[in-house]
């Protein structure tokens, strides 16, 4: 049987089951109960100040924001990281991108002073903060205490 994802529907909330292997070929998944498609992000989702408290704050599930910029180096090299994550978090966390440059203002109202940083937030509350370039593992670490 192949690997199945849980993806929680943004409407009414239901969890649905949904194949990887249909996930990766591109195929839309829709919810079973109310029938609209699901949230399925295969690359992270890039976040502005418009968008930021309806994508991140108001996501049901929870978001790990990368607060980036091109400039930066030790961001460039986490941004393969934070890809894979998008991939392989499907259904259990959702993964977005701030460049901080292009979006003072919520790059202001969460304090970030220094870049990378990852940002852990569930039901619309930072839960963790990382600061600086850190292995894959310790950021998926810190993602599944937030997820649990």
């Amino acid at each position: 049987m192949a690997e199945s994802v849980m993806i929680k529907c943004s409407v009414c909330g239901t969890s649905n089951r949904v194949p990887r292997d249909k996930i990766e070929q591109g195929l839309k998944a829709k919810c079973g109960r109310c029938k609209k498609p699901l949230p399925i992000h295969l690359e992270p989702l890039t976040v502005t100040d418009g968008t930021f408290v309806v994508d991140v704050e108001g996501s049901p599930i929870p978001v790990l924001v990368d607060a980036w910029a091109a400039w930066c180096g030790p961001c460039r090299m986490i941004a393969p990281i934070v890809e894979e994550l998008a991939m392989e978090m499907i259904g259990r966390a959702r993964i977005a991108k701030l460049n901080v440059d292009e979006n003072p203002q919520t790059a202001s109202r969460f304090n970030l002073r220094s870049i990378p940083t990852l940002l852990v937030v569930k039901s619309g509350r930072e839960v963790d903060r990382i600061i600086g370039a850190q292995p894959k593992q310790e950021i998926l670490r810190r993602l599944e205490r937030a997820i649990a």
